[in-house]
């Protein structure tokens, strides 16, 4: 969100010029042709962030995803290239969701402020999470003293022209193109989208984000369909060492840094997303308190968590069996727990900054804005604290900054000035906690997806991260 303070600042008709296209700024994006089926990346592919396909047939147009970068320095680069000549509104068939993040549906309430008309499609649970995420969006801009690059009336819209589907439901959405969702087990309504083209002309199936893994909240993710020709995978997690530890390694390691810090009476920060990160880490937490391995602190929980959890329990069916079961006929809610507090009044914040040793969840996950920047102001100096990430933290974002190394940041103070704060807490990373499939998942779903593949686009990583997952597809299976 801070990075994004130019376009935020700028003059309206330029503001439009930027997002659409208007006047001489044009565009160059990747085309990829097959037959009469053109798919065109408008953001997302060699970077992470601004997901957007464009997909053409001889007959429709439409959108998979529309997502922001939140560590962009600003436009174009914090939006998806809108103004291509090929994306006209008025000859947009249908946009699809893949899932709920702000990287890939962030933007896509500007399609209708722009006048776009037509049906947005997504999962159930995704819908409901998308329309969260974006008014805290924008709610966070409004507390940063920013205008926002769209409003409420445009998220009321998009819910409004917002389709939710099933898992395996077939719908036609646009004049020659069928669209199937399917699990992709990255968090709760996450899709793996199946287009089927003409009369099987041609089948394209872009993973999103996924998980072909099995975590504490869901299954793996789906690589059987009907026919593929063309898979869209993302590369996240791709390089060579991004080799993801067993489980069993992972929370180990969580929970021996969380009890150093609290033994030396010190605070943990954890910044994460509201949806799916945050929802497994609270499980984890409270599983290891309940067997003595984690020392009882309090947990206090802020921002969007708690919302977003309870949408979580309002849809089992799209949760793992164990969960699902528990919360359907067990009438056991695994998301609360004594351990828990929910922080509703920002004025709670310099009482537990000022208490024992706790644990504190907090919004947003990369630093960006959020109630975790203000945790992190007033426990960054201390160095019995400790800040642990446990999601991806995008290239130029905070996060990534101090993950990086960052010894000092200059922050916003609450009378509106610029302070410098020295980063002396521990600063540590846990990975293995991830939504996202790592370099050997990747792969293996490569080689599982069913039936093969004719071709494979990788896209939703670093550079050097998705050019080597495509180095290693090409070599492995050709």
């Amino acid at each position: 969100i801070s990075n994004i303070r130019h376009y935020l600042h700028s003059e309206s008709k330029e503001r439009e010029r930027i997002l659409m296209g208007v006047g001489e700024r044009v565009f160059r994006t990747p085309i990829y042709r097959s037959g009469e089926v053109l798919i065109q990346a408008l953001g997302g592919f060699r970077e992470v962030g601004r997901s957007c396909l464009l997909v053409q047939t001889k007959e429709s147009k439409i959108l998979l995803d529309c997502g922001l970068n939140p560590g962009a320095p600003g436009p174009p680069q914090s939006f998806p290239y809108l103004g291509v000549a090929e994306l006209n509104l008025d000859d947009l068939d249908a946009v699809v969701i893949s899932h709920s993040h702000l990287d890939h549906c962030g933007t896509l309430p500007l399609l209708y402020k722009y006048g776009y008309d037509g049906s947005v499609y997504c999962s159930e649970p995704a819908l409901s999470l998308m329309t969260l995420g974006q008014l805290d969006y924008l709610d966070v801009l409004s507390k940063e003293g920013y205008p926002a690059p769209y409003d409420q009336r445009d998220v009321r819209e998009t819910v409004l022209h917002a389709f939710p589907l099933r898992y395996g439901f077939v719908l036609d959405i646009a004049p020659d193109i069928k669209l199937t969702l399917w699990s992709a087990g990255h968090i709760l309504g996450s899709s793996v989208v199946h287009l089927h083209i003409g009369e099987g002309l041609h089948n394209i199936v872009y993973t999103g984000d996924f998980k072909y893994g099995r975590s504490m909240l869901f299954d793996p993710s789906a690589y059987a369909f009907p026919r593929v020709e063309t898979l869209i995978v993302e590369s996240t997690y791709g390089a060579p060492e991004d080799i993801m530890p067993p489980r069993e390694e992972v929370e180990a390691r969580f929970v021996s840094i969380l009890n150093e810090t609290l033994e030396q009476k010190g605070k943990v920060l954890i910044p994460s997303p509201a949806i799916g990160r945050a929802q497994e880490i609270l499980i984890v937490i409270d599983e290891y308190m309940q067997r003595g391995l984690l020392r009882e602190v309090p947990v206090f929980i802020e921002g969007m968590i708690n919302e977003a959890t309870a949408i979580h329990t309002a849809y089992p069916e799209y949760l793992a069996k164990e969960l699902r079961d528990k919360i359907l006929y067990e009438d056991v809610n695994p998301f609360q727990s004594k351990y828990f507090t929910i922080v509703t009044d920002p004025g709670e914040r310099e009482q537990i900054v000022q208490g024992g040793p706790a644990i504190i969840l907090a919004t947003s996950g990369m630093l960006e804005g959020g109630p975790a920047i203000e945790y992190f102001k007033h426990l960054a100096p201390d160095p019995t604290n400790a800040l642990i990430f446990v999601s991806y933290q995008i290239d130029g974002t905070l996060g990534r900054r101090i993950k990086n190394g960052l010894g000092e940041v200059a922050l916003i103070d609450q009378n509106g000035k610029m302070q410098v704060y020295s980063v002396n807490m521990k600063v540590d990373s846990v990975e293995g906690f991830s939504g996202h499939s790592d370099r050997r998942q990747v792969l293996s779903y490569v080689r599982k997806v069913s039936p093969k593949p004719e071709r494979v686009i990788v896209g939703h990583g670093e550079e050097s991260k998705t050019l080597s997952v495509a180095s290693a597809i090409q070599r492995m299976y050709r």
